[in-house]
């Protein structure tokens, strides 16, 4: 029997146009009133996860950074686990002499140095997920939504890492090269330390600390819900998701996931435009999953 749900966001709960649909939200709404607890397992950080939600009209945990940090249902942090500003420094190097763009994520939010490059590389991300889209009309979505996301521009990170009350959580760093191009460099930035690389679309690589993994933060939460993993269900689209789907008793891999991931999770649902988590979620239910 259900009683956790863990859901990716980009690619799965949320659409196309970024935001929660009324049949996905009616169904995080029935689960919480069967006394099932719901959370998000996101990439992103809190101050971009937290709209989409409450635009919705959700309130629930929220695991953010991949696993980084944990926040209950209040916005209070539970737990965040960073990545020491020496190692970040070397990572840095690495993606500059790759001439990598690339934001920080800390628990002071996100940190940009190039507006144009932001909303650049969102831009490709939408894209890419959005069938018939012009890069022109990406561009212009990407800056709107972007508008809306708090994101501190700073002129140099190195500035940053000064600052001993900032803790550096991820790492997010994007090409239009694609996988092939990155997926080495990945490699290489996993030698620096202990460190975890992963992807949530094809144009970037997430470098977290090893220890923040979103499978590593729903078994925490879980277990401090006396939750047994069995009982747990975890959906999602991408790479950064496998970790969460290779622990839950019920996994879901989105029908528009890459094939990878569709191997590991043990049902497919539809895809994140045509309400794929809202109809997992009310089978899993119904079916008893």
């Amino acid at each position: 029997m259900i009683k956790m749900i863990a859901s990716d966001m980009d690619g799965t709960i949320l659409s196309s146009h970024l935001s929660i649909s009324e049949k996905n939200k009616e169904a995080v709404l029935y689960a919480q009133s069967q006394g099932i607890e719901f959370m998000v397992a996101t990439g992103r950080a809190y101050s971009e996860a937290k709209p989409a939600l409450d635009e919705a009209g959700i309130k629930c945990p929220m695991i953010t950074g991949n696993g980084a940090q944990g926040f209950d249902a209040e916005g209070n942090e539970i737990f965040n686990i960073g990545i020491d500003k020496q190692t970040t420094r070397n990572i840095m190097n690495l993606l500059r002499e790759n001439e990598l763009y690339f934001e920080l994520m800390t628990t002071d939010g996100v940190y940009a140095e190039s507006q144009p490059k932001r909303i650049e590389n969102f831009a490709t991300l939408l894209a890419n997920q959005v069938p018939h889209l012009t890069y022109k009309m990406a561009i212009a979505m990407a800056s709107t939504h972007l508008n809306m996301l708090p994101v501190n521009y700073i002129s140099s990170y190195d500035l940053l890492l000064e600052d001993d009350s900032i803790e550096v959580l991820k790492i997010i760093s994007f090409s239009d090269k694609g996988a092939d191009f990155l997926q080495p460099i990945g490699e290489k930035v996993e030698q620096l330390g202990k460190l975890y690389v992963t992807s949530s679309f094809p144009n970037n690589i997430e470098i977290n600390h090893e220890e923040a993994q979103k499978g590593n933060a729903v078994k925490r939460m879980a277990e401090e819900r006396g939750i047994s993993l069995e009982d747990v269900m975890t959906i999602g689209d991408n790479y950064n998701d496998v970790s969460m789907l290779s622990i839950a008793g019920v996994s879901f891999a989105m029908g528009n996931a890459e094939d990878g991931v569709k191997k590991i999770a043990k049902y497919e649902a539809d895809t994140n435009i045509n309400d794929g988590v809202g109809k997992a979620i009310f089978r899993a239910i119904e079916e008893n999953l």
